[in-house]
């Protein structure tokens, strides 16, 4: 489909059949489990981003092989017939002329032709010719050399790297996305369920405090402020679906899949620190970066365009030589055959055209600025490397924090619905508490997505998406 290969190791698996097959029946609708492995598989196979990047390849790399082929030899074949009449004779002519060239790494051209003509005449009767021909030009000057002749060449395969890292810079980004919309169809998830746990302690609470008015611990209008918590978590509840029905929608896109397929996120929030410096990231980044690894690319071509621009400023001086025979027959038995050979020079000097040196200006220029665009590049490369290190690190601590406020605050909430029973508290502390627990759930989970997204994050920056999930590209 994509060219992708998925192996067998590490976090990414291969499936010999549709990852959708795992389906779950809940009621009448049939679930269909998804783990993150699963989603970046359907991804690398269905997702648009990525196929059109692989339809663009197919031409890029046309482009280098026509490149390539630039030293093959080229035939050319031409020729025609021509039927004439007029009041003293009738004539037809045929002739056919193949042509083949040969451009050598080294500038030389080699031109090898023959030629044949057939003339037929009710008068004159039959005559035909024929002749063949090789002409080589060496240029000394301009055009000569194998750095300038294979110039081009060299910046078709420098322009095909750069491809490449534009292909796995584009795969990275859409895995990227895949994995952070499916944390957030996982978020949606669990949020969810908090909302329904909030939802059910609310109603629980009802009961108490309805358990407490029969017995005439607790006045009558107390249970309007549970009521209204009841309410208040059934609104909660409602649009917490909704945030879940708009992630399913944006994973699926991504996946390029029916809108309306019944996915569920399936995969285990277990996470553990990733301890990693930033002078170590900064070193893996500058190996595998796709963006800072093309502009190293980018300036290399524009050494060589420059190169290419101040040799076409020369004169054009080559050697020429070559032979050519010649031989002709006709119906009155006369026949003739002829041949010669030429060795010599040609030159050709442009005088008063300015638009050689544009091109040499323009080329210095782009020199240039390649390297304050790579000085630039180098300079952002630390910088995103930096941030992402420093945040994965932020993320983590944020995410313990966050953890033992969520257990305290689970805690407290326990022990004030315990002195509630006991007559020692009231449903507005409850309550208070229990918007307390939500929050801390809900602070948490955040948390924890948050760190997820900055490992995949953090890959992107270093270059290392495709490492991470055993992803190879088959191009």
């Amino acid at each position: 489909m994509c060219g992708i290969i998925l192996p067998t190791s590490g976090n990414a698996r291969i499936y010999h059949s549709d990852p959708l097959h795992s389906i779950q029946i809940e009621g009448n609708v049939r679930v269909i489990d998804l783990t993150l492995s699963d989603a970046i598989y359907l991804g690398l196979r269905d997702n648009r981003t990525i196929r059109s990047a692989y339809l663009e390849r197919i031409a890029q790399k046309f482009d280098l092989r026509v490149a390539e082929d630039s030293f093959t030899p080229k035939l050319m074949i031409s020729g025609g017939y021509l039927s004439t009449r007029d009041q003293n004779d009738r004539n037809r002519q045929g002739n056919v002329s193949p042509n083949s060239t040969l451009l050598t790494p080294y500038g030389t051209r080699v031109s090898l032709g023959w030629s044949y003509q057939h003339t037929a005449s009710n008068n004159r009767g039959i005559s035909q010719n024929d002749g063949a021909s090789i002409t080589v030009i060496q240029p000394l000057l301009r055009g000569a050399g194998k750095d300038i002749a294979t110039a081009t060449v060299r910046l078709a395969r420098l322009n095909e790297q750069i491809n490449r890292l534009n292909l796995k810079s584009t795969i990275s980004q859409t895995i990227t996305q895949i994995i952070i919309a499916y944390r957030e169809l996982l978020l949606a998830q669990e949020q969810l369920k908090i909302a329904q746990d909030s939802l059910a302690r609310a109603r629980q609470l009802i009961e108490v405090n309805r358990a407490m008015i029969a017995a005439g611990r607790m006045a009558e209008f107390e249970i309007v402020q549970t009521e209204a918590e009841v309410a208040s978590q059934e609104l909660a509840y409602e649009e917490n679906r909704n945030r879940l029905d708009m992630a399913r929608l944006g994973l699926l896109q991504l996946l390029a899949l029916d809108l309306s397929s019944p996915v569920e996120a399936t995969e285990s929030l277990k996470v553990k620190p990733v301890n990693i410096s930033s002078e170590l990231a900064i070193q893996q980044a500058e190996l595998s970066q796709p963006s800072y690894l093309a502009q190293l690319l980018a300036s290399k071509q524009a050494d060589i365009n420059l190169v290419v621009a101040r040799n076409d400023r020369l004169w054009d001086v080559s050697l020429v030589g070559g032979a050519e025979q010649q031989r002709n027959s006709s119906a009155q038995n006369t026949a003739s055959h002829t041949w010669n050979n030429y060795v010599g020079i040609q030159v050709e000097i442009p005088l008063g055209d300015l638009s050689t040196q544009q091109a040499e200006v323009q080329a210095r220029v782009r020199v240039k600025n390649q390297s304050i665009q790579l000085a630039e590049a180098r300079q952002q490369l630390e910088r995103d490397t930096s941030n992402a290190v420093r945040d994965i690190n932020t993320r983590w601590r944020q995410f313990e924090i966050a953890q033992r406020a969520r257990d305290l605050s689970r805690r407290k909430l326990e022990i004030e619905r315990e002195k509630l029973s006991a007559g020692r508290s009231n449903n507005f502390q409850v309550l208070s508490f229990e918007n307390d627990l939500r929050n801390a759930e809900n602070t948490s989970l955040n948390a924890l997505i948050n760190y997820l997204n900055a490992q995949a994050n953090l890959d992107q920056t270093l270059g290392t998406t495709l490492q991470s999930w055993d992803i190879v590209l088959n191009d």
